[in-house]
């Protein structure tokens, strides 16, 4: 205790036996009575001083009491002008209180914002505690799996049905190893998840000898969409080789029965003619590679302009009008009586045209008809489409037309020098521009190609009013 304040109290205890004596001096002079009795008398006349002196002495105290309490409740406390030794302690707890509060103050926001990182990680995360029991648990997790309400408490494998989570989970809490592993969830689209497991430890800043496993932190990527590309990666080299590996192929061995001395036989132009033939499909293969390449470059860009879809239509038509002619294939195109305009790039909406009508020509039964039909749908979209009357599109080929290379009659497709590639340059190029394509069909009736494009509006000419 604070020596002046002791002193204090010293001071008041002498008064008060001093006060007392007087008093039991005074009744035992000036009144005939007992000892006892004048020392009941005077210690009950004494009280009232002792307690003038105990409310000086504990004010301090009770000033303290109520700066606690007001601390308790959050609001702020009196201040202290008094100089005594008492006041110094009160200053000094109030010091203290206001680097405590402090300090939940900024606790509390770095949990905040500990709390907003978690919820708004697009990763699931999952927390186990040294026992395995989920502690926590972000709404990220919810989306990738059909999680039970509560979590809390629970095993990992009765929230996850994956026995290598657990093994996991398990091997990180008594080993403090990282792991990690990939895990596959079945639904209606089988995805592909990436799981981090990672020790937490109670004491971080120790050497990995002394830190203790408080528990465990798994991490859930969703990497479906990249294993997806990496499979399309995949496909596409074995296409690209496949395609390059035919015609070169071709090429070699016609060109060595030629240097073996078929160049003075009959059938050299013929070799010759076939080695031309399969270098055209080279070409061509290279050249829709390098415009698939270019289109989905960062620096493609449209050269845009203000086109009128019917010159658009008519130029296409008149461009294939010879090999239509040569299966005696009827090409017409219906549309509506006003003017439709679109806003894009001429050539490559002439090449996204050219390829669908070719198509057509390509795969339509000779003598039959192809219709080119322009409408408006909506007041913002005009709907192109290409309707035949040929040999149609299986159902389940439907969905993967657009793919590179993809082929639903490989044979007939390489006996009329398709490359696989053209539908896909027409769904980047459709998609560059704002629109859409897709493609309906009936086995053995036809097949009809739609494309929606985002109306323009031509601006009036300078010299018109």
């Amino acid at each position: 205790m604070n020596l002046r304040f002791r002193s204090q109290l010293l001071v008041a205890l002498i008064i008060l036996v001093a006060v007392f004596a007087a008093l039991q001096t005074i009744l035992l002079r000036f009144f005939t009575s007992s000892f006892l009795f004048a020392s009941l008398i005077a210690l009950f006349l004494a009280l009232y001083p002792g307690y003038l002196l105990s409310k000086v002495l504990l004010r301090p105290l009770k000033d303290m009491t109520e700066m606690a309490r007001q601390y308790a409740s959050n609001s702020n406390p009196s201040s202290v002008y008094s100089n005594d030794e008492v006041a110094n302690l009160k200053r000094a707890i109030s010091e203290m209180a206001v680097r405590f509060v402090s300090r939940i103050e900024d606790s509390s926001k770095e949990k905040n914002q500990l709390q907003a990182v978690f919820e708004g990680m697009s990763e699931g995360v999952l927390v186990v505690d040294e026992k395995g029991r989920i502690r926590m648990v972000n709404e990220a997790l919810g989306r990738l799996f059909p999680l039970p309400s509560p979590v809390a408490d629970k095993g990992p494998l009765e929230i996850i049905r994956n026995a290598q989570l657990e093994f996991s989970l398990r091997k990180v809490l008594e080993e403090a190893e990282h792991s990690v592993f990939e895990m596959d969830v079945p639904g209606p689209g089988m995805r592909s998840i990436e799981v981090n497991v990672l020790p937490i430890f109670r004491t971080p800043g120790e050497g990995a000898a002394q830190r203790k496993v408080m528990g465990a932190l798994a991490v859930f990527h969703d990497i479906t969409r990249l294993r997806r590309l990496e499979k399309v990666r995949q496909d596409f080299v074995a296409n690209v080789s496949h395609e390059l590996r035919t015609p070169l192929t071709t090429i070699k061995g016609y060109a060595e029965t030629l240097l073996e001395g078929a160049l003075n036989e009959d059938v050299a132009p013929r070799f010759v003619e076939v080695i031309k033939r399969h270098s055209d499909r080279l070409t061509k293969i290279v050249e829709d590679l390098l415009t698939l390449s270019t289109i989905e470059s960062r620096e493609f860009s449209l050269t845009l302009e203000t086109v009128s879809v019917s010159e658009l239509i008519d130029d296409v038509i008149d461009f294939l009008k010879e090999p239509a002619e040569k299966k005696r294939i009827s090409l017409a195109r219906h549309d509506l009586p006003s003017p439709l305009f679109v806003h894009g790039d001429r050539k490559h909406l002439e090449q996204v045209f050219v390829n669908l009508v070719d198509n057509a020509i390509k795969y339509g039964r000779d003598g039959g008809n192809i219709a080119v039909t322009v409408g408006e749908t909506s007041p913002g979209e005009i709907r192109i489409s290409v309707a035949d009357d040929g040999i149609g599109i299986p159902r389940e080929d439907l969905g993967r037309i657009f793919e590179r290379f993809y082929r639903v009659d490989k044979g007939r497709s390489h006996e009329i020098g398709g490359t696989g590639l053209g539908l896909s340059i027409v769904k980047h190029l459709v998609q560059a521009h704002g629109g859409t394509v897709w493609a309906e069909s009936t086995p053995g009736k036809g097949s009809t190609f739609i494309v929606t494009l985002p109306k323009a509006h031509p601006k009036p000419s300078a010299g018109g009013v």
